[in-house]
């Protein structure tokens, strides 16, 4: 005999796969609304039964991977995300973090060093002075924050896929990390990482980059939400290993592509 999938009490399954599609991207979204006329399409990608809040809320994060998983397959490297001219910068443009302005990490930019690690070929720490004369190229993009908002900026740096080759890293491999000053952490992926626009920032606006938004580094990818792009980076390591992010680790989309 069949089993049958029961349902938790007080929550209405229509709304609960709708809410499941929201962690789609677009082109993924129709198509899982489309076949998933009832909870059995959450309960195969799942691979549960429906039945309390527990279960719900794994079958959303196998969503919320599957997601992942989904993203990767149609990111295109070769996909440059919307560029604008200096008129429509948003000024001033907002700071944004899990703490207040005031608590910003006040990183001492005459003592900094950016260390390099994993599978490099060239180990050796960059200072501020030697990262600032490498090839300069600008882009003026939009923030996407994951609370719904966004604001254009000016950023000026290094392209991360020249400085990956730079250091001999091993362009094989599949993630780098960064380590920031305020505990921070972030995980990429290698395709992103060499994207053409993703960047080792550097200034905002043309001048030094203010504490505010990461001095002495921030890594600027716009095509990913604004939580993936750390600040204050003191550390970068190419690896194989996923070793996660702060908001990763508490549930949030791993790709979080746009």
């Amino acid at each position: 005999m069949a089993r049958q999938r029961k349902t938790i009490p007080g929550v209405d399954p229509k709304l609960l796969i709708k809410d499941a599609a929201k962690l789609l991207p677009d082109r993924s979204r129709r198509l899982f609304l489309r076949g998933a006329a009832s909870l059995g399409a959450l309960a195969v990608l799942s691979g549960c039964d429906i039945v309390d809040g527990d279960t719900s809320e794994n079958a959303l994060r196998v969503i919320s991977t599957f997601n992942d998983r989904v993203q990767a397959l149609l990111f295109n490297p070769n996909v440059l995300a919307p560029e604008y001219p200096e008129s429509m910068i948003t000024r001033p443009f907002p700071f944004n973090a899990y703490y207040s302005q005031d608590e910003a990490p006040d990183v001492d930019g005459e003592q900094y060093q950016l260390e390099i690690g994993g599978l490099v070929e060239k180990k050796n720490p960059w200072t501020l002075p030697e990262l600032s004369k490498l090839p300069e190229v600008s882009q003026i993009t939009r923030h996407v924050c994951v609370e719904g908002w966004s604001a254009i900026g000016s950023w000026q740096g290094v392209k991360l896929s020249d400085f990956l080759k730079l250091v001999g890293a091993d362009l094989s491999a599949k993630y780098v990390w960064f380590q920031c000053a305020e505990g921070y952490s972030n995980t990429i992926d290698m395709p992103t990482a060499l994207h053409p626009q993703t960047q080792l920032t550097l200034k905002f606006d043309h001048q030094i980059l203010p504490r505010a938004y990461g001095f002495p580094i921030k890594i600027r990818i716009p095509t990913k939400l604004g939580f993936k792009n750390p600040k204050y980076v003191t550390a970068m390591w190419v690896q194989n290993n996923d070793a996660g992010g702060y908001w990763e680790n508490q549930g949030y989309n791993w790709f979080s592509g746009l």
